[in-house]
C-alpha cells in the first residue's frame, strides 16, 4: 500500500477521535498541502517523498486549529485564497450569495457594473465577482489592518485584470465619492450575538478574528444595520443589495430593509442546506 495513503488513514482515525467534523477530507487536504499535490493525486506520491511535516499539521488540527490556517489556503468557488490568523476564513455558504450576485449582474442592462463588497476580509467575494463577471468594477472595503494584508496579497495574486480596488476604511462611511452610483452592494458582515458565544465551534471562536464574528447589539445585527444604511447611500435607484446572516436571523434581517427606507423586492434566500442565509433587496426608483 502507498505509504502516504496509509498515513492519511491513520490521521483520519486520529482526527475523528478528536471530534473533527470532516476527518478524512481534512487529513487528505493536509497531506496534499504538505506534498504539493491535489487531493486526487495523493496516490502518486512515492514512499521516498513522504514528508513528516504532515504529522505536525495533523497535531495542530487535532488541537483545534482551523485547517485553512495550517495549510495557508482556502478554496472559494474557483479561487485558491491565501488565508491565516487575522482574517476570516470564507465558508461555502457564502458562495451561494455570490452566485446570486453574479446572476443579478448578468440580468442588469449595465455595460460595466459597479460593485461594492463591504467587509471584504480575504477578498473572496470581490475577487470571485471580478473573475466571473469580468466587466464589473469592484471596490472592496476592509477596516481591519490584518485582514487587509491578506486581501492585498490575494488581489495582487489573483486580480489579473486589475478590476478590484481595495480600501482600508470603515464601511459605515467609506466610498462617499460613489454615493448614488453603485449597481450592487454585497456583504458578509459579522452577525453573531455575543449571547451565542458558547455555541460557536471553538475552531471558529478561538481563531477567526472577533471583528468578523460578533455583530454587535443584543441581536447581533448592528453591523447589518450599518450595511443597510451604507447600501442605501451607495446604490443608484434600482440597484441591489445582498447581505449574509445566520440561519436563524432571516426574518429579523428582512425587516432591516424596510419599505419606508426605499427598499423593494426584499427576499430571504437559502443556502445549499435549504436554510435562510442571505437577504436581497432593490432600492426603489421612486
Amino acid at each position: 500500500m502507498n505509504l502516504l495513503l496509509d498515513e492519511v488513514a491513520r490521521a483520519t482515525a486520529r482526527l475523528a477521535d478528536a471530534g473533527v467534523a470532516s476527518p478524512r477530507a481534512d487529513a487528505e487536504e493536509l497531506a496534499a498541502a504538505v506534498h504539493g499535490v491535489k487531493r486526487s493525486e495523493l496516490h502518486t506520491v512515492p514512499d521516498s517523498a513522504f514528508d513528516a511535516r504532515f504529522w505536525e499539521g495533523v497535531a495542530r488540527r487535532e488541537a483545534g486549529e482551523p485547517l485553512q490556517h495550517i495549510t495557508g489556503r482556502a478554496f472559494f468557488r474557483f479561487l485558491e485564497l491565501k488565508v491565516g490568523p487575522g482574517v476570516f476564513v470564507p465558508r461555502p455558504e457564502t458562495e451561494v450569495m455570490v452566485g446570486w450576485a453574479l446572476d443579478t449582474l448578468r440580468d442588469m442592462d449595465v455595460q460595466d457594473p459597479l460593485v461594492v463588497d463591504l467587509g471584504t476580509g480575504s477578498g473572496a467575494i470581490a475577487l470571485s465577482i471580478a473573475q466571473e463577471a469580468p466587466r464589473a468594477r469592484v471596490h472592496a472595503v476592509e477596516k481591519d489592518p490584518k485582514a487587509f494584508v491578506h486581501a492585498t496579497r490575494n488581489v495582487e495574486a489573483l486580480d489579473e485584470r486589475g478590476r478590484v480596488r481595495l480600501h482600508l476604511a470603515d464601511f459605515a462611511d467609506a466610498l462617499g465619492e460613489l454615493d448614488g452610483t453603485v449597481d450592487l452592494v454585497v456583504s458578509n458582515p459579522p452577525y453573531i450575538p455575543m449571547s451565542e458565544w458558547e455555541y460557536v465551534p471553538p475552531d471558529v471562536r478561538d481563531h477567526d478574528p472577533a471583528a468578523a464574528l460578533w455583530g454587535g447589539g443584543d441581536d447581533g445585527l448592528d453591523a447589518i444595520r450599518v450595511v443597510e444604511r451604507t447600501a442605501r447611500r451607495l446604490l443608484r435607484p434600482g440597484g441591489h443589495v445582498a447581505v449574509e446572516h445566520s440561519d436563524l436571523q432571516g426574518n429579523a434581517v428582512y425587516w432591516v430593509f424596510a419599505e419606508e427606507h426605499g427598499w423593494r423586492d426584499v427576499r430571504n434566500r437559502r443556502d445549499l442546506t435549504d436554510r435562510d442565509r442571505f437577504v436581497t433587496a432593490r432600492l426603489s426608483r421612486d
